[in-house]
């Protein structure tokens, strides 16, 4: 399903037990469904201010192990707070993986619901995103987090 937001399009994609994709590109094949609606009626009121945490139902597939903790870890970042790429290594028990929490980053199928913009620099600087380009990425994370009234 196609989802105009902001700044842009996302496309969302899930399965019969949850949302399994928000894409910020095209999707060769997405459904549109029960949880696909319900995904773009919480993300349409996180953009308008509206909704600080989502209820759409989640099923993440694949990932290594390492990948899938760290996802859990950046679902437990609250609305409006940041970590820095560190804290998120010592939540998951591997303090010197700062380099491998950025690409597990990278790699999170649910962005946004998965807040992984919510992952800064130690220094409180913004660090990389998804995106169609670097810079395109951290637009998108700057913005994200302005929705979410974090200053930085």
């Amino acid at each position: 399903m196609k989802l105009n937001v902001p700044f842009g399009s996302i496309w969302l994609d899930a399965d019969h037990e949850g949302l399994t994709t928000i894409s910020f590109s095209e999707l060769k094949q997405h459904q549109t469904n029960q949880i696909t609606e319900h995904a773009a009626k919480e993300l349409t009121e996180y953009f308008a201010g509206q909704r600080t945490c989502f209820t759409v139902p989640l099923s993440i597939q694949g990932g290594t192990k390492f990948q899938r903790n760290v996802w859990k870890a950046l679902y437990q970042i609250p609305y409006g707070e940041t970590r820095s790429y560190l804290d998120i290594a010592q939540a998951v028990d591997s303090p010197k993986a700062v380099r491998a929490i950025g690409q597990a980053n990278s790699k999170n199928p649910i962005p946004i619901i998965v807040p992984c913009h919510r992952v800064i620099g130690k220094n409180g600087k913004l660090t990389g995103y998804s995106g169609s380009s670097e810079q395109a990425g951290l637009d998108i994370k700057r913005f994200l987090l302005h929705v979410e009234n974090v200053s930085i």
